[in-house]
């Protein structure tokens, strides 16, 4: 996927810091940090053209900011909420965008639950929870036409049909561009079931 140079070197940028604070702070796996490129910044930077034109955006359990420093990278204009409660992550977001002079993300060192959002036109989880776990906090923070981003892997269609015993939801499917065993869910829609 071709950036813009300004959008490479934000990139670039990031990369190096997520590495640089990785030594310390456990921010993705030792073992992922050698693909870091293909295996983290393109498997999130493929959620770009997925996400609504406007509106802000969330990353709930935002971690090292895959997706959410990504995205916000690849849109700098968007307002970006990462919501992670490990302080020390928060800490390493925190730094991350005040180095990339990305003023639009805002960064929650707090629990997804007590979280205050505006209301959203996209909220994102990656590698967090289980689909019918992340459902809750879709509905709470979206605005009514907004959608929820979820890459999944091999699991997909399990998480799928176990959400939809206590939720209704429009579900469009993506294939992976970076891993072709995982399928990039949007959902529409999403609505509790009325008992």
């Amino acid at each position: 996927m071709k950036h813009a140079p300004e959008t490479s070197e934000r990139l670039a940028a990031y990369r190096s810091l997520l590495l640089r604070w990785n030594v310390r702070i456990n921010l993705i796996s030792g073992g992922t940090a050698a693909g870091i490129d293909q295996r983290h910044i393109a498997d999130c930077a493929q959620l770009g053209p997925l996400l609504p034109r406007q509106g802000p955006a969330a990353d709930i359990g935002s971690g090292a900011g895959l997706p959410g420093m990504v995205l916000a990278i690849l849109q700098p204009d968007r307002e970006f909420h990462l919501v992670e409660s490990d302080k020390r992550k928060a800490a390493f977001l925190v730094e991350a965008s005040a180095q990339l002079k990305l003023p639009m993300v805002r960064v929650h060192a707090c629990r997804a639950e007590n979280a205050k959002l505006p209301p959203l036109s996209v909220v994102t989880a990656r590698a967090l929870a289980p689909l019918a776990s992340l459902l809750p906090y879709a509905v709470k923070f979206l605005a009514p036409d907004g959608v929820a981003l979820f890459p999944k892997g091999k699991t997909a269609e399990k998480e799928l049909t176990e959400a939809a015993q206590d939720w209704h939801f429009n579900p469009e499917h993506f294939p992976s561009a970076t891993n072709p065993g995982a399928t990039i869910l949007r959902l529409s829609n999403i609505q509790r079931v009325q008992p």
